[in-house]
């Protein structure tokens, strides 16, 4: 069984957003908290985007839209 492609993410391995006006609607409703620990280095990188694995805060935002 092959694996389907991550429609979530452009050539480049960048976040994006996908059409989902397919899909049916539904009434749904969630609320969350949280909080991160980091070191201030690690936190420079997120915020320049250059971390090794990407785009932090672009898939961050495509997960609080899901």
């Amino acid at each position: 069984m092959s694996a389907s492609p991550l429609t979530h993410f452009d050539p480049h391995g960048q976040a994006q957003m996908v059409d989902v006006g397919d899909k049916a609607e539904t009434d749904r409703q969630a609320s969350a908290t949280g909080s991160i620990v980091m070191r201030p280095e690690t936190l420079a990188l997120i915020v320049k985007g250059s971390a090794k694995k990407g785009d932090v805060l672009g898939v961050a935002r495509i997960a609080a839209i899901q």
